[in-house]
């Protein structure tokens, strides 16, 4: 292994500990949760309830509080609502929706919707919720449901929305699920999984699976799955699928998607 490689994967392993705030390089654990604890209720405050004059703030932050613990997991506007009416807020659809859409203004949290011709699916299927930075999410979370693959799974995609804003989930036919598929201007769109491990047989046939059937779907040749620290190559029902460490993959990524 060369020194540049031992160099950049020490460098990779920072950035997913401390996260992309400038500010928080370098300190201490403690100082960096408080730091990414004040960026979370600064954002939230100024940003969304002085802004948008918020009447009942503490539902926005419970919100704001739920999405983080779930980082990468899927949601629908109804079970939002129904959350917080379970806390006592009195909280409508129609306030979740601008929430959430006042999150997202905020560059602070994002909605990743299914990939779908019709507008209407897309709108009635669950989406996925994602947040500009990993680091924050671990500082603000209450570290119950928030785990490894999830957080890897948000590095991958904040990677890809500066590539392009229009990101979505897959779902095959069979109903396997793919994380990412991206638009690529004047190219084919990519498709990319994040795994953490495919070590377990049982995970490497359930992601491996799912790519190939997606990559059948849409007549593409290629698909990534992007991994703490394998790489390797599969070949696959009529394509390849590149298995890439996460510093590799964010290393590699084109500068846009043009």
């Amino acid at each position: 292994m060369t020194k540049n490689r031992l160099l950049v994967q020490k460098a990779f392993e920072e950035y997913w500990e401390t996260g992309g705030f400038p500010e928080v390089a370098g300190l201490g654990r403690n100082l960096r949760i408080r730091t990414h604890q004040e960026y979370f209720h600064t954002i939230l405050f100024r940003d969304l309830v002085e802004r948008h004059d918020v009447s009942h703030p503490k539902a926005v932050t419970d919100l704001a509080h739920w999405l983080a613990d779930n980082t990468a997991s899927l949601y629908s506007v109804n079970n939002l609502t129904g959350y917080l009416q379970s806390l006592g807020h009195k909280a409508p659809k129609s306030a979740v929706s601008d929430y959430l859409e006042w999150f997202e203004d905020a560059y602070f949290l994002f909605t990743v919707r299914i990939f779908d011709p019709s507008l209407a699916r897309c709108n009635t299927n669950p989406k996925k919720v994602y947040c500009i930075d990993n680091a924050l999410v671990t500082s603000v979370s209450s570290g119950i449901l928030v785990n490894s693959g999830h957080l890897l799974e948000n590095l991958v995609f904040t990677a890809l929305r500066r590539l392009h804003p229009e990101i979505c989930y897959y779902k095959t036919k069979t109903g396997r699920e793919v994380d990412f598929i991206v638009p690529m201007r004047g190219r084919p769109q990519m498709l990319v999984q994040a795994c953490e491990s495919l070590a377990a047989p049982q995970t490497r046939k359930r992601e491996t699976a799912a790519l190939s059937e997606a990559m059948a779907e849409l007549g593409l040749k290629s698909g990534t799955i992007v991994t703490r620290i394998e790489d390797e190559r599969i070949e696959a029902d009529g394509g390849t699928i590149e298995v890439v460490p996460a510093w590799r993959f964010l290393l590699e990524l084109p500068e846009s998607s043009e």
